[in-house]
Formats: C-alpha cells, structure tokens, sequence
C-alpha cells in the first residue's frame, strides 16, 4: 500500500510516500512545498493545493495521514495554519484518497516514543525507519513520521481484524 503523509502549514507544507506491506517500509520520496508569502491568501492556498495534486498525481497513493493542527500562542497563525489544513485535506479528499488525522503529539509517540520529541529526534527515527531516506528537510520529516504512523494503525487494525476471525 502506497501512504502519502502531509505535515500542513501555509508557507511551508511538508510531504512523505512510503510504501507499507506489513510491518516493512519503503521510502519512495518526499519534499515540502512552498506558497509565495507576498501573494494574498487565496492564492497561497491555491498553490498548496496545486503542488499537492502534482504530488498525488506522481506518486497515486491509496490513503493520505494529515497531522493535526496544534494550537499556538498566536491566534492569527493557528487560523492560517488551519485554513492551509483545510486546502491540504480537501485536496487530498478531491483526489479520491481515504484520510487519516493524528495529532501531533500521537505521532511523535508512535516514531518516537514519547508525545515530547523534538524535530531532530524525529527526522532521527525516520531515517532510522526508513534506511536509505534522503529527508529534505524537518517538515518532509514531519510527513514522513505522519505516513508511518498510519503504516503502523493500519498494519495494527489488519492484525485485529484477523484475531475476529
């Protein structure tokens, strides 16, 4: 199964595929892309939602992981970040994929091992996860972590399902 992971944000939005099949992972590719910051909103949103289509159509991935938005300190940021979380979700649903939402925290966790880790440790446990990965960066980290993460929900739903049996 091919997963496309997306860590949103309106100047940046970072972007990870994995093959998954079992517990074995493949890194296939990953990159961020990036809004103009001196264009107006709509715009900025509109090439998000671009670029994405591009990557979705390049890479024809079953499912799509979108990290949540977190609340910050500035109100004005976190509603930007929200709304380049809505252009990447309705992107994402637009191309036909199931998505998946994690907190941030939860996918810190679940590659790391604690709720608390920081970008370093992070885009650590990707490499290390994904031997052979050239991360371009923390946000491609960031969706690269969000992709297996739900690599990890889905091969543990299979595993259940089976045991109904």
């Amino acid at each position: 199964m091919i997963l496309l992971g997306l860590d949103p944000g309106l100047q940046t939005t970072g972007w990870g595929v994995i093959e998954a099949h079992g517990n074995r992972l493949r890194h296939i590719a990953n990159g961020s892309v990036r809004s103009k910051p001196s264009d107006p909103l709509a715009q900025r949103l509109a090439q998000l939602y671009d670029a994405l289509e591009a990557v979705i159509a390049a890479h024809r991935p079953d499912a799509a992981a979108v990290e949540e938005t977190f609340v910050n300190a500035n109100p004005q940021s976190t509603l930007k970040l929200g709304q380049a979380r809505g252009a990447v979700l309705l992107c994402a649903a637009r191309c036909g994929l199931p998505v998946a939402e994690y907190a941030p925290s939860y996918v810190k966790k679940a590659v790391v091992g604690t709720g608390g880790a920081d970008k370093a440790q992070i885009h650590a446990m990707v490499k290390r996860l994904l031997p052979g990965a050239v991360v371009t960066g923390p946000d491609a980290a960031d969706a690269l972590a969000v992709a297996v993460t739900h690599a990890h929900i889905l091969n543990t739903s299979r595993a259940l399902e089976k045991t109904k049996l």
